[in-house]
């Protein structure tokens, strides 16, 4: 009878069909994976973030405690409709210029830093503005993402708070302190709004919040908790003291406008 060979395959081998159908299947588990890691990711900056604020907040708490319940001051750099304000360079939570600072040298001097012992609290973990520095000849991350109320202890604000009691009405957990603030329109200290009152910018952002967090930016009030709230309207960074739109932007600003100090009272901006 004729003489027969077969062929065998070598044991533990794949065929190219076998490798591609393998393929084929981990590049579904990647798809189906990467938004749930994505969010994750940003559900895990969040909180990071909210920590940061709580931090700050506490730490003005005890600053408040152990100055006779006056609040940090609240200085600032730049006044709408008025490009050459003087720098402010006394003491302040946050001293200096996130659009100038390179190191976190202002940041040590910080009425805030005795109590924190770091400068990471000031940065939102899921900023990733940068600023160049001409030092090292390459970006370098900025120093801050967080604006104070412009109500807790600005001299520039008319009738703010000046002590913890001020800034307790109605209630401690009522009144914003710290809150993100829009990459593009960050610079000094102070987050700049103004009551609804029927004055020039009752209906315009001063300053703009950070949609950083799922269209949403987190804020720290003065009894020491923090919040995420999500915007009905996006944010976009045009100018300072720009109109809020009606596409819900209005609406965010007046929900923030109604977490104010009660004694607060129309701004007349130098």
């Amino acid at each position: 009878m004729p003489e027969t060979h077969q062929i065998r395959r070598p044991l533990g081998g794949f065929t190219l069909i076998e490798l591609l159908v393998v393929i084929a299947i981990i590049a579904v588990l990647v798809g189906l994976l990467l938004p749930s890691l994505s969010q994750a990711r940003q559900s895990s900056l969040g909180t990071a973030c909210l920590n940061h604020l709580r931090q700050l907040q506490l730490a003005s708490l005890t600053y408040v405690a152990d100055h006779q319940d006056w609040l940090p001051p609240n200085s600032y750099s730049f006044v709408v409709g008025d490009t050459n304000t003087p720098i402010i360079t006394d003491s302040s939570w946050a001293p200096g210029d996130v659009t100038r600072d390179t190191t976190t040298s202002n940041l040590l001097a910080s009425v805030l830093f005795p109590y924190l012992k770091t400068t990471s609290v000031f940065r939102c973990p899921a900023d990733r503005t940068t600023i160049f520095s001409s030092e090292r000849g390459h970006a370098v991350p900025r120093t801050r993402s967080y604006n104070l109320n412009v109500w807790l202890n600005c001299d520039l604000a008319y009738g703010a708070a000046q002590t913890l009691a001020e800034a307790s009405r109605p209630s401690a957990s009522d009144v914003f302190s710290y809150i993100d603030t829009h990459e593009h329109g960050i610079v000094d200290a102070t987050f700049g709004i103004e009551p609804n009152d029927g004055g020039p910018y009752s209906d315009r952002w001063v300053d703009l919040p950070a949609e950083r967090h799922r269209r949403g930016a987190n804020l720290a009030f003065v009894d020491g908790h923090a919040e995420r709230w999500r915007w009905q309207g996006p944010k976009i960074f045009v100018e300072w003291g720009q109109p809020a739109r009606p596409d819900g932007d209005l609406d965010d600003l007046r929900r923030l406008q109604r977490k104010l100090p009660l004694n607060t009272r129309a701004n007349d901006w130098p």
